[in-house]
C-alpha cells in the first residue's frame, strides 16, 4: 500500500449524479481513501460558506462571554452531552491531563412522539445568543444531511444495501461541537490542545478546518497536516464504523496540537458534527466484513452501551 502524504479529495455532487459510473466513481474514491487513512476532504456538500461563517461568529460571541455566565450552562450532570464542558475538563483515552479546550454542544431536535424522547437529554439554550442557538441547530440538521450521504456510499462500498444505514441515523444522537482553544499564557508542560485520539462515532465531519493544528497519523506512524479548502468538510471515520466494519474501515488517530511558542496568544477555534446512530443500533461485527484473513476483532455492543463505555474513558462520566 502506497504511503498516505495528504488527505484525499472527494466532491459529494459526483454521488448525486444520475450518471451510475460517476457515482460509483465517487463509492470508490472514498472507500479507498477510509480503507487507507480513514479521512477525506470533502465539496459538494449541504452546507454553505454563509451559515458556516455566521455560527463561527455566534460561537466566538458565546465563548467571549464571563465564564460566570457560561458556566450556568455547564452539562456535566449528563456527561457533557449538552451544553457547556469547562476547560481542561475533557482529556484524551489513556490520559490524565485535560485538554486544552472547552466547548459546547447541540443535540439532536427530536420531535415529540420520538421513541428516543427522555433517551437522549434535551438541547440547553442560551438566553444571552438567540442567533446561536437558532444557528446551531440549523447547521446540525445540514451536516446531518451530508452525513447520511456520505454513509449512503460507504454501504455501497462494503456490500450493504445503499440505505443500510439511513434508520439507524434520522433520529441519531449525533452531536455538533463547537470547540474553544484559548490563547496559550504559561508553558503546557504535556498538555496540549487535543492530544491523539479516535472519535467514538460513525463518522465526523469538520468544517473550517482551514487553519494548521488538526495532525492525522498515517499507516507508517507520520503525522500528517489536515488542512481544509474553503467550503470543505474534513470528514473521517470513527470508531463505531470501525468496529462495525470489524476494521475494514480504519478510524485514525488524530490530534490538535500547540502553535509554535511565538504563535501562542492566538486563539483557535473548530466545529467538528459527531455523527452517531440511535442508542440502541448493534455496533456487532458486520458477516460481510469477517474472513479468513480478517477474523472478527470485537464482541458485540450497542451504541449507547459503547458511547458511555468511552465517556467514562474520557473523563466525561
Amino acid at each position: 500500500m502506497d504511503k498516505v502524504t495528504s488527505i484525499p479529495k472527494v466532491d459529494l455532487s459526483d454521488f448525486l449524479s444520475e450518471d451510475p459510473k460517476i457515482k460509483q466513481q465517487f463509492v470508490d474514491q472514498i472507500g479507498k481513501a477510509y480503507k487507507e487513512i480513514g479521512f477525506v476532504a470533502l465539496k459538494g456538500h449541504f452546507l454553505g460558506a454563509e451559515l458556516s461563517e455566521a455560527l463561527y461568529k455566534q460561537v466566538r460571541n458565546f465563548f467571549a462571554l464571563s465564564n460566570e455566565v457560561k458556566m450556568k450552562y455547564e452539562g456535566s450532570a449528563i456527561g457533557g452531552q449538552r451544553g457547556f464542558t469547562s476547560f481542561g475538563k475533557e482529556h484524551a483515552k489513556g490520559r490524565t491531563e485535560g485538554d486544552l479546550k472547552e466547548f459546547w454542544h447541540f443535540g439532536q431536535q427530536l420531535k415529540e412522539d420520538s421513541k428516543y424522547k427522555g433517551v437522549y437529554p434535551v438541547n440547553i439554550e442560551v438566553e444571552e445568543l438567540p442567533e446561536f442557538n437558532r444557528l446551531g441547530v440549523e447547521a446540525y440538521q445540514l451536516l446531518e444531511k451530508t452525513g447520511s450521504y456520505v454513509l449512503r456510499a460507504l454501504a455501497l462500498f462494503i456490500g450493504l444495501d445503499e440505505f443500510y444505514f439511513d434508520p439507524f441515523v434520522s433520529e441519531g444522537n449525533s452531536i455538533l461541537r463547537a470547540i474553544y482553544y484559548p490563547a496559550i499564557k504559561d508553558h503546557p508542560k504535556s498538555a496540549v490542545r487535543a492530544a491523539e485520539h479516535t472519535d467514538i462515532n460513525l463518522i465526523t465531519l469538520l468544517m473550517g478546518a482551514q487553519g494548521k493544528g488538526l495532525q492525522v497519523q498515517n499507516k507508517q506512524g507520520e503525522w500528517i497536516e489536515a488542512v481544509a479548502e474553503d467550503n470543505e468538510l474534513i470528514i473521517n471515520v470513527g470508531d463505531m464504523l470501525s468496529r462495525h466494519t470489524n476494521n475494514k474501515l480504519v478510524s485514525t488517530v488524530h490530534r490538535v496540537v500547540n502553535p509554535p511558542k511565538e504563535e501562542w496568544h492566538t486563539e483557535r477555534f473548530s466545529i467538528p458534527f459527531f455523527m452517531h446512530p440511535v442508542s440502541d443500533m448493534k455496533l456487532n461485527c458486520l458477516e460481510n466484513c469477517i474472513d479468513p484473513k480478517n477474523l472478527i476483532q470485537y464482541d458485540d455492543i450497542t451504541a449507547g452501551e459503547f458511547l458511555v463505555q468511552r465517556l467514562k474513558e474520557i473523563g466525561l462520566i
